[in-house]
Protein backbone atom coordinates (compact mmCIF):
# COMPACT_ATOMS: atom_id res chain seq x y z
CA UNK A 1 0.00 0.00 0.00
CA UNK A 2 1.40 3.22 -0.67
CA UNK A 3 2.30 5.66 2.10
CA UNK A 4 0.31 8.57 1.46
CA UNK A 5 -2.77 5.91 1.76
CA UNK A 6 -2.18 4.63 5.32
CA UNK A 7 -4.11 5.44 8.07
CA UNK A 8 -1.39 7.66 10.25
CA UNK A 9 -1.61 7.25 13.92
CA UNK A 10 0.32 8.96 16.45
CA UNK A 11 0.68 7.45 19.83
CA UNK A 12 1.66 9.37 23.30
CA UNK A 13 2.25 6.72 26.18
CA UNK A 14 3.65 4.24 24.33
CA UNK A 15 6.13 2.76 26.29
CA UNK A 16 3.51 2.95 29.46
CA UNK A 17 1.24 -0.04 30.93
CA UNK A 18 -1.69 1.57 29.02
CA UNK A 19 -0.39 3.01 26.10
CA UNK A 20 1.79 0.03 25.28
CA UNK A 21 -0.96 -2.38 25.49
CA UNK A 22 -3.27 -0.70 22.79
CA UNK A 23 0.09 -0.05 20.83
CA UNK A 24 0.83 -3.85 20.99
CA UNK A 25 -3.40 -4.33 19.91
CA UNK A 26 -2.79 -2.24 17.27
CA UNK A 27 0.77 -3.65 15.71
CA UNK A 28 -1.40 -6.95 15.52
CA UNK A 29 -4.03 -5.70 13.89
CA UNK A 30 -5.85 -7.16 11.39
CA UNK A 31 -5.03 -4.11 9.18
CA UNK A 32 -1.72 -3.51 10.80
CA UNK A 33 -0.03 -3.22 7.60
CA UNK A 34 -2.26 -0.27 6.09
CA UNK A 35 -1.07 1.99 9.63
CA UNK A 36 2.05 4.16 9.66
CA UNK A 37 2.16 4.86 13.17
CA UNK A 38 4.70 7.22 14.97
CA UNK A 39 4.73 7.24 18.85
CA UNK A 40 6.42 10.15 21.15
CA UNK A 41 9.01 8.72 23.80
CA UNK A 42 11.13 9.78 26.37
CA UNK A 43 14.31 7.38 26.16
CA UNK A 44 16.67 7.84 22.81
CA UNK A 45 18.01 4.16 23.84
CA UNK A 46 14.48 2.73 22.62
CA UNK A 47 14.00 4.31 19.10
CA UNK A 48 15.93 1.04 17.38
CA UNK A 49 13.56 -1.09 19.10
CA UNK A 50 10.73 0.73 18.44
CA UNK A 51 11.84 0.66 15.02
CA UNK A 52 12.62 -2.76 14.32
CA UNK A 53 8.32 -3.31 15.26
CA UNK A 54 7.75 -0.89 12.17
CA UNK A 55 7.08 2.04 14.26
CA UNK A 56 8.17 5.84 14.34
CA UNK A 57 9.73 6.67 17.47
CA UNK A 58 10.30 10.66 18.27
CA UNK A 59 12.14 11.20 21.60
CA UNK A 60 9.92 13.81 23.57
CA UNK A 61 7.31 14.28 26.32
CA UNK A 62 4.44 15.74 26.83
CA UNK A 63 5.90 18.91 27.91
CA UNK A 64 7.19 18.79 24.35
CA UNK A 65 3.91 21.19 23.28
CA UNK A 66 5.15 21.81 19.98
CA UNK A 67 6.02 18.16 19.49
CA UNK A 68 2.99 17.14 20.00
CA UNK A 69 1.15 19.66 17.78
CA UNK A 70 3.63 18.76 14.92
CA UNK A 71 2.82 15.20 14.92
CA UNK A 72 -0.62 15.48 15.95
CA UNK A 73 -1.26 17.94 12.50
CA UNK A 74 0.35 15.05 10.36
CA UNK A 75 -2.01 12.40 12.13
CA UNK A 76 -5.70 10.81 11.53
CA UNK A 77 -5.91 9.43 14.09
CA UNK A 78 -4.36 10.65 17.58
CA UNK A 79 -4.40 8.32 20.66
CA UNK A 80 -3.69 9.91 24.26
CA UNK A 81 -2.35 7.49 26.57
CA UNK A 82 -0.30 9.48 28.75
CA UNK A 83 -1.39 12.14 31.43
CA UNK A 84 -5.23 11.98 31.65
CA UNK A 85 -4.71 15.39 33.54
CA UNK A 86 -2.13 17.10 31.42
CA UNK A 87 -4.49 20.09 30.02
CA UNK A 88 -1.64 21.74 28.06
CA UNK A 89 -0.69 18.56 26.32
CA UNK A 90 -4.24 17.92 25.39
CA UNK A 91 -4.46 21.54 23.89
CA UNK A 92 -1.18 20.88 21.87
CA UNK A 93 -2.97 17.40 20.50
CA UNK A 94 -6.01 19.59 19.89
CA UNK A 95 -4.43 22.72 17.95
CA UNK A 96 -2.38 19.90 15.62
CA UNK A 97 -5.57 18.28 14.98
CA UNK A 98 -7.45 22.10 14.35
CA UNK A 99 -4.66 22.70 11.51
CA UNK A 100 -4.76 19.43 10.04
CA UNK A 101 -8.60 19.58 9.05
CA UNK A 102 -7.55 23.28 8.09
CA UNK A 103 -5.37 22.36 6.11
CA UNK A 104 -6.90 19.13 4.67
CA UNK A 105 -10.76 19.54 4.79
CA UNK A 106 -10.75 16.03 6.56
CA UNK A 107 -11.81 15.37 10.08
CA UNK A 108 -9.24 13.74 12.17
CA UNK A 109 -9.84 11.59 15.29
CA UNK A 110 -8.75 11.78 18.72
CA UNK A 111 -8.88 8.77 20.97
CA UNK A 112 -8.15 10.26 24.55
CA UNK A 113 -7.53 8.76 27.83
CA UNK A 114 -9.34 9.47 31.12
CA UNK A 115 -10.45 7.70 34.19
CA UNK A 116 -13.57 6.57 36.15
CA UNK A 117 -11.29 8.58 39.13
CA UNK A 118 -13.75 11.40 37.53
CA UNK A 119 -16.43 9.81 39.39
CA UNK A 120 -14.81 10.11 43.18
CA UNK A 121 -16.54 11.05 46.72
CA UNK A 122 -14.89 11.85 49.48
CA UNK A 123 -15.97 8.27 51.84
CA UNK A 124 -12.47 7.79 52.63
CA UNK A 125 -13.83 3.84 52.95
CA UNK A 126 -16.16 4.27 55.59
CA UNK A 127 -18.73 3.37 53.12
CA UNK A 128 -20.21 2.82 49.65
CA UNK A 129 -22.25 4.62 47.63
CA UNK A 130 -25.84 3.97 45.65
CA UNK A 131 -24.41 6.62 42.78
CA UNK A 132 -23.71 4.70 39.72
CA UNK A 133 -22.70 6.27 36.31
CA UNK A 134 -23.93 4.84 33.14
CA UNK A 135 -21.65 6.28 30.19
CA UNK A 136 -24.91 6.61 28.02
CA UNK A 137 -26.43 8.77 30.67
CA UNK A 138 -24.55 11.89 29.11
CA UNK A 139 -26.63 14.44 31.11
CA UNK A 140 -25.02 12.21 34.82
CA UNK A 141 -21.79 13.64 33.50
CA UNK A 142 -22.26 16.64 32.71
CA UNK A 143 -23.11 17.38 36.05
CA UNK A 144 -19.75 16.55 37.12
CA UNK A 145 -18.00 19.59 38.76
CA UNK A 146 -14.72 20.64 37.19
CA UNK A 147 -13.09 20.23 39.79
CA UNK A 148 -13.16 16.31 39.41
CA UNK A 149 -10.11 14.37 38.35
CA UNK A 150 -9.79 14.52 34.99
CA UNK A 151 -12.87 16.68 34.41
CA UNK A 152 -11.21 19.91 33.50
CA UNK A 153 -9.18 17.58 30.50
CA UNK A 154 -11.99 15.79 29.59
CA UNK A 155 -14.35 19.42 28.85
CA UNK A 156 -11.57 20.92 26.62
CA UNK A 157 -11.91 17.94 24.57
CA UNK A 158 -15.67 17.56 24.56
CA UNK A 159 -16.13 21.24 23.32
CA UNK A 160 -13.37 20.43 20.48
CA UNK A 161 -15.46 17.82 19.42
CA UNK A 162 -18.40 19.79 19.41
CA UNK A 163 -17.13 22.37 17.06
CA UNK A 164 -16.24 19.81 14.48
CA UNK A 165 -12.97 19.99 13.20
CA UNK A 166 -11.81 17.08 15.69
CA UNK A 167 -14.07 13.93 16.56
CA UNK A 168 -13.29 12.83 20.15
CA UNK A 169 -13.63 9.82 21.64
CA UNK A 170 -12.76 9.92 25.80
CA UNK A 171 -11.92 6.21 26.79
CA UNK A 172 -12.16 5.90 31.00
CA UNK A 173 -10.66 2.77 32.51
CA UNK A 174 -11.27 1.78 36.04
CA UNK A 175 -9.16 -0.05 38.43
CA UNK A 176 -6.76 -1.80 35.89
CA UNK A 177 -5.14 -4.99 36.88
CA UNK A 178 -3.08 -7.68 35.25
CA UNK A 179 0.47 -7.83 34.24
CA UNK A 180 0.91 -6.95 30.76
CA UNK A 181 2.44 -9.64 28.49
CA UNK A 182 2.74 -7.91 25.01
CA UNK A 183 5.12 -8.40 22.30
CA UNK A 184 6.70 -4.94 23.87
CA UNK A 185 6.76 -6.09 27.23
CA UNK A 186 9.18 -8.65 26.07
CA UNK A 187 11.39 -6.42 24.12
CA UNK A 188 11.82 -4.81 27.02
CA UNK A 189 10.55 -1.32 25.87
CA UNK A 190 6.89 -1.36 27.77
CA UNK A 191 5.81 -1.06 31.52
CA UNK A 192 3.80 -4.49 32.05
CA UNK A 193 2.35 -2.62 35.62
CA UNK A 194 -0.55 -1.18 36.46
CA UNK A 195 -0.05 2.17 39.09
CA UNK A 196 -3.41 1.29 41.80
CA UNK A 197 -2.77 -1.75 42.93
CA UNK A 198 0.76 -2.36 42.73
CA UNK A 199 0.81 1.17 44.74
CA UNK A 200 -1.04 -0.69 47.35
CA UNK A 201 1.69 -3.69 47.80
CA UNK A 202 4.10 -1.46 47.72
CA UNK A 203 2.89 0.59 50.77
CA UNK A 204 1.71 -2.29 52.43
CA UNK A 205 5.40 -3.61 51.85
CA UNK A 206 7.11 -0.70 52.92
CA UNK A 207 5.21 -0.12 56.46
CA UNK A 208 5.45 -4.26 56.89
CA UNK A 209 1.86 -4.65 57.54
CA UNK A 210 -1.41 -4.59 54.64
CA UNK A 211 -2.99 -1.43 55.49
CA UNK A 212 -6.44 -0.70 54.33
CA UNK A 213 -8.10 3.24 54.28
CA UNK A 214 -10.58 3.46 57.15
CA UNK A 215 -12.97 0.78 56.97
CA UNK A 216 -12.46 -0.63 53.51
CA UNK A 217 -16.05 -0.17 52.54
CA UNK A 218 -15.97 1.57 49.51
CA UNK A 219 -16.57 -0.15 45.65
CA UNK A 220 -14.31 0.88 42.53
CA UNK A 221 -15.08 -0.92 38.98
CA UNK A 222 -12.18 -3.00 37.48
CA UNK A 223 -11.02 -4.04 34.02
CA UNK A 224 -8.32 -6.35 33.05
CA UNK A 225 -5.11 -5.04 31.03
CA UNK A 226 -6.28 -7.00 27.91
CA UNK A 227 -9.93 -6.52 27.86
CA UNK A 228 -8.59 -2.34 28.32
CA UNK A 229 -6.83 -2.70 24.95
CA UNK A 230 -9.28 -4.38 22.99
CA UNK A 231 -11.74 -1.31 24.13
CA UNK A 232 -9.30 0.71 22.40
CA UNK A 233 -9.24 -0.99 19.12
CA UNK A 234 -12.80 -1.34 19.51
CA UNK A 235 -13.36 2.02 19.90
CA UNK A 236 -11.06 2.60 16.91
CA UNK A 237 -12.55 0.75 14.15
CA UNK A 238 -15.46 2.59 15.30
CA UNK A 239 -13.96 5.83 14.25
CA UNK A 240 -12.50 5.05 11.96
CA UNK A 241 -15.62 3.50 9.74
CA UNK A 242 -16.85 7.06 10.00
CA UNK A 243 -18.84 9.48 12.06
CA UNK A 244 -21.83 7.65 12.16
CA UNK A 245 -20.72 4.08 13.68
CA UNK A 246 -20.06 5.17 17.37
CA UNK A 247 -20.87 8.31 19.59
CA UNK A 248 -18.69 10.75 19.85
CA UNK A 249 -17.93 14.39 21.50
CA UNK A 250 -20.67 15.03 23.94
CA UNK A 251 -21.94 11.25 23.56
CA UNK A 252 -17.74 9.92 23.28
CA UNK A 253 -17.13 8.73 26.78
CA UNK A 254 -16.62 5.20 26.80
CA UNK A 255 -16.17 3.06 30.47
CA UNK A 256 -13.86 0.25 30.85
CA UNK A 257 -15.12 -1.88 33.27
CA UNK A 258 -16.30 -5.52 33.49
CA UNK A 259 -16.56 -5.74 37.45
CA UNK A 260 -16.70 -4.26 40.42
CA UNK A 261 -14.73 -4.67 43.71
CA UNK A 262 -14.74 -3.73 47.33
CA UNK A 263 -11.55 -1.70 47.95
CA UNK A 264 -11.08 -3.41 51.45
CA UNK A 265 -11.16 -6.70 50.32
CA UNK A 266 -8.01 -6.37 48.03
CA UNK A 267 -6.66 -4.64 51.09
CA UNK A 268 -7.35 -7.83 53.06
CA UNK A 269 -5.59 -10.41 50.42
CA UNK A 270 -2.82 -8.39 50.30
CA UNK A 271 -2.33 -8.32 54.04
CA UNK A 272 -2.96 -12.22 53.62
CA UNK A 273 -0.27 -12.73 51.46
CA UNK A 274 2.53 -10.72 52.61
CA UNK A 275 1.71 -12.92 56.06
CA UNK A 276 2.37 -16.28 54.46
CA UNK A 277 5.28 -14.20 52.98
CA UNK A 278 6.67 -13.10 56.69
CA UNK A 279 6.71 -9.78 54.78
CA UNK A 280 3.38 -8.40 56.67
CA UNK A 281 3.24 -8.96 60.85
CA UNK A 282 -0.61 -10.39 60.92
CA UNK A 283 -3.23 -11.28 57.85
CA UNK A 284 -5.19 -8.63 58.80
CA UNK A 285 -4.74 -4.98 57.15
CA UNK A 286 -4.43 -2.05 59.55
CA UNK A 287 -6.09 1.29 59.03
CA UNK A 288 -3.45 3.69 57.19
CA UNK A 289 -2.85 6.90 59.37
CA UNK A 290 -3.62 10.37 57.28
CA UNK A 291 0.51 10.44 57.66
CA UNK A 292 0.76 7.44 55.25
CA UNK A 293 -2.17 8.37 52.82
CA UNK A 294 -0.16 11.41 52.09
CA UNK A 295 2.79 9.60 51.57
CA UNK A 296 2.06 6.65 49.60
CA UNK A 297 -0.87 8.02 47.50
CA UNK A 298 -0.70 11.62 47.76
CA UNK A 299 -4.24 11.79 50.09
CA UNK A 300 -7.38 9.78 50.60
CA UNK A 301 -8.02 9.04 46.65
CA UNK A 302 -7.88 4.81 47.15
CA UNK A 303 -10.67 5.17 49.88
CA UNK A 304 -13.42 7.00 47.46
CA UNK A 305 -16.30 5.32 45.93
CA UNK A 306 -16.60 5.26 41.81
CA UNK A 307 -19.32 3.00 40.66
CA UNK A 308 -19.83 2.60 36.95
CA UNK A 309 -21.94 0.47 34.08
CA UNK A 310 -19.90 0.14 30.78
CA UNK A 311 -22.73 -0.16 28.40
CA UNK A 312 -21.62 2.58 25.63
CA UNK A 313 -18.90 0.50 24.52
CA UNK A 314 -20.74 -3.13 24.05
CA UNK A 315 -23.36 -1.47 22.05
CA UNK A 316 -20.08 -0.98 19.48
CA UNK A 317 -19.13 -4.75 19.95
CA UNK A 318 -16.45 -5.06 22.62
CA UNK A 319 -16.58 -8.33 24.61
CA UNK A 320 -14.79 -8.03 27.72
CA UNK A 321 -13.61 -11.53 28.64
CA UNK A 322 -12.36 -11.13 32.16
CA UNK A 323 -14.36 -10.66 35.31
CA UNK A 324 -13.57 -9.73 38.73
CA UNK A 325 -12.47 -13.54 39.29
CA UNK A 326 -9.43 -13.10 37.31
CA UNK A 327 -8.80 -9.79 39.70
CA UNK A 328 -8.42 -11.83 42.42
CA UNK A 329 -6.51 -14.34 41.04
CA UNK A 330 -4.19 -11.87 39.51
CA UNK A 331 -3.50 -10.51 43.35
CA UNK A 332 -0.98 -12.82 44.29
CA UNK A 333 1.25 -12.84 41.24
CA UNK A 334 1.00 -8.62 41.16
CA UNK A 335 2.24 -9.21 44.60
CA UNK A 336 5.02 -12.00 44.00
CA UNK A 337 6.20 -9.56 41.10
CA UNK A 338 7.13 -6.27 43.49
CA UNK A 339 10.89 -6.15 43.24
CA UNK A 340 10.57 -5.58 46.75
CA UNK A 341 9.33 -9.09 47.48
CA UNK A 342 12.26 -10.15 45.15
CA UNK A 343 14.90 -8.68 46.88
CA UNK A 344 14.15 -10.08 50.57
Amino acid sequence: MPESDKTRIFVTGATGYIGGSVLSALLSHPRATSFQITVLIRSPEKVELFNSVGVVAVVGSNQDLEKLTEHARDSDVVLACADADDLQAARAILLGLKKRYDETGRVPILIHTSGTGVFIDDAAGNYATDNIYSDLDILMIESLPKTQPHREVDIEIVAAGEKGYVRTYIILPSTIYGIANTSLVKLGIQNPYSKQIPKLIKASIDRKQGGVVGKGLNLWPNIHIDDTATLYTTVFDAAVKGPGEAGHGREGFYFGANGEHCVGRISEVIAELLYEMKVGESPEPTVFTEEELRKYFGGPYLGSNSRVRAERAKLIGWNPVHTVDSLWASLKLETEAMPEIQNI
